[in-house]
């Protein structure tokens, strides 16, 4: 084997194709989780409109938030399996942590803001009814 050959990554055709079927699959399954989530949020939703729109807010963000984290890790593995060699993974993998890093971090920031402006406005008093009389001082 000469050197180029030494770090040469190979995968099998079979086990390629077999792989970017489970991708696939795995793909359509994140799909059809998503689907079910928002699904059950906007059921929820229905059931409990006391909720009000900051609970809303942060299980819509969650959700969203959900089903981009995995898309970029489906994203991900299959940028792996057409990987030419070692050093292409790697690169990938370093690529693909820095970037979820990131991600991370921005959602982690603005679910952190959504949760606050929730809390902010369900802790605002509610307006009173022009039906209720208050006594007078």
């Amino acid at each position: 084997m000469n050197d180029n050959g030494r770090d040469r990554f190979e995968m099998p055709k079979e086990m390629r194709s077999m792989a970017e079927a489970g991708i696939e699959q795995a793909r359509k399954t994140v799909e059809k989780v998503a689907a079910s989530a928002q699904a059950t949020a906007e059921n929820i939703d229905e059931r409990n409109a006391a909720v009000g729109a900051g609970a809303r807010d942060v299980s819509q963000k969650a959700v969203a938030y959900a089903e981009q984290n995995m898309q970029a890790s489906l994203d991900h593995a299959q940028s792996v399996l057409k990987a030419k060699d070692v050093t292409e993974v790697t690169r990938l993998h370093s690529e693909y942590v820095q970037a979820l890093m990131r991600s991370l971090g921005e959602q982690a920031r603005e679910m952190g803001q959504t949760v606050a402006k929730a809390a902010m406005d369900a802790a605002k008093p509610k307006a009173k009814s022009k039906t209720t009389s208050e006594p007078k001082s």
